[in-house]
């Protein structure tokens, strides 16, 4: 199928590992683990740790009237695309800005924002919420607050499917510039997933880790989860080329699929359906996938039943790919995970880096692939997929390649 060439000229992220994309790139290189104790009022919390952000920008350039009806999530959003934004070398002077957008994934909402308002209603009395409560807590707040931020009035809108928000943000996204309805959209995740509501929540399913994040390894027990966001400028190629843009990887293809099965545990079929989307999309052998950043959660489920998955997909071909999950080092940020994880993809193929999986420990024979164990690893990378398995059987799955 033809389609119009959509390219990326922009990232930005932020997370545990940086405060912008080429930290956290760079922290992904060296192995870096951004998890630590937990900041945040612990109260009667079993689970200390989690992947918490440091890196904050002494100036965001929110304005204080925006930033009064922003909860944190939009914030973190918001930080990501200005990032993505000013990289892209885009200007809403000479683009139109009726044919650019936003489609920013989250797993929850702004959990910050429903928190307090239980602490005002229920702990201290309070007869009423703080004023902007409902638009804090909406999930389309973060690609709200991104349009109004940047002057988008394109396709502007927001998309949640657990784990698998950002890929599906920006397959989304790819729509839109495929279908003519929009020449570039700011696309990708945001979440804020340590609050005490939420981290009591997943206590309660025991899927939390102790101590680390081990994704892979035979010792795995359980995700870490973090805070973060990450943004990328989706393009037309045309567009980004009579602008004279630098562009710095092209989507090769996006695949989408359901599990309809089980609304938490995972099938092989799902996954393996949504890879071999992505490549019938992209119009590309598996041979042709050189680096998978996997969705390794460091479950025991989730880790053995994506190996299968691969496995089943790429046949022989599995042996010869490197597979890795920077989760180990930026936590599970739930609607920003596949994101951030795209930041990954997106300097793989251009720098031909493997990031590593860190905290491997032992190897698990459930989960026989190059897991790229410990330590970055150079090699030529023609194409790179992002992997996204969500709860609710949600799959979505992102290639990029080198231009």
């Amino acid at each position: 199928m033809d389609h119009r060439r959509v390219v990326i000229t922009g990232i930005g992220g932020i997370c545990a590992l940086g405060g912008n994309a080429t930290d956290i790139w760079t922290a992904m290189k060296q192995g870096r683990d951004g998890c630590r104790p937990l900041t945040i009022e612990k109260r009667d919390l079993k689970t200390n740790i989690g992947f918490n952000i440091i890196d904050y920008p002494e100036d965001d350039g929110i304005e204080k009237r925006q930033g009064m009806t922003m909860s944190a999530i939009s914030r973190l959003a918001v930080i990501a695309a200005r990032e993505a934004f000013a990289q892209s070398g885009l200007s809403m002077e000479t683009t139109d800005p009726k044919r650019t957008g936003s489609i920013v994934g989250v797993g929850t909402f702004g959990t910050d924002a429903l928190d307090e308002s239980y602490i005002d209603i229920f702990l201290e009395k309070k007869k009423r919420t703080q004023l902007f409560t409902v638009p804090k807590v909406m999930p389309s707040g973060p690609a709200s607050h991104v349009s109004i931020s940047l002057g988008l009035k394109g396709p502007v809108y927001g998309v949640s499917s657990a784990c698998a928000s950002g890929n599906h943000a920006f397959a989304s996204a790819v729509d839109q510039i495929r279908l003519g309805r929009a020449d570039v959209m700011l696309a990708g995740g945001a979440e804020l997933a340590l609050v005490y509501g939420p981290l009591k929540a997943w206590e309660s399913l025991r899927v939390l880790a102790r101590s680390a994040c081990r994704p892979f390894s035979a010792d795995r027990d359980g995700l870490v989860l973090g805070d973060g966001a990450a943004i990328v400028v989706l393009e037309d190629y045309e567009h980004a080329k009579a602008r004279g843009a630098n562009i710095l990887a092209e989507i090769a293809g996006v695949g989408l699929s359901a599990d309809a099965s089980d609304i938490v545990n995972p099938t092989v079929e799902g996954p393996a359906t949504a890879i071999r989307n992505c490549l019938s999309d992209a119009g590309l052998p598996a041979s042709r996938i050189s680096y998978i950043n996997a969705h390794g959660t460091a479950t025991q489920a989730n880790d053995k039943t994506e190996t299968q998955a691969i496995r089943d997909v790429l046949g022989a071909d599995a042996n010869m790919v490197s597979v890795s999950s920077t989760k180990s080092m930026h936590g599970h940020c739930l609607g920003a995970s596949s994101a951030i994880e795209l930041i990954a993809c997106i300097n793989a193929v251009r720098e031909g880096v493997v990031p590593p999986t860190i905290n491997y420990t032992a190897p698990d024979p459930a989960c026989d692939l190059d897991v790229t164990p410990n330590e970055a690893r150079e090699r030529k990378i023609d194409m790179a997929i992002s992997n996204a398995f969500a709860f609710g059987g949600t799959n979505a799955v992102v290639g990029v390649k080198r231009i």
